[in-house]
């Protein structure tokens, strides 16, 4: 696995987890310091999702679109990535 996709990973768990923490503060409590913390850190992981997609040269238009949509778009680009080596095995593609 290449540097960048273990970045991609751990931006994608991020933005789901941080998503989580926000959805979990707003169910319950609701204190407004978690949200100050987690919610910038979410932004961020959610745009670095974005960039580190599109600069994959493994990811396909169609990755890059997923890449936008929120809280998923990290884990549709990595599952995709990771089924791309496998469909150009199948299909006989020279690799």
């Amino acid at each position: 696995m290449s540097r960048p996709r273990s970045a991609l990973r751990a931006a994608a768990a991020v933005e789901l987890g941080s998503l989580a923490v926000l959805l979990a503060n707003l169910a319950t409590v609701h204190l407004p310091p978690v949200s100050s913390l987690v919610g910038p850190l979410h932004g961020c992981a959610y745009l670095f999702v974005i960039v580190a997609a599109a600069r994959d040269a493994g990811c396909d238009p169609t990755g890059r679109v997923l890449a936008w949509l929120p809280a998923v778009g990290g884990l549709l680009v990595l599952r995709r990535l990771a089924r791309a080596p496998r469909e150009e095995a199948a299909s006989g593609a020279p690799g």
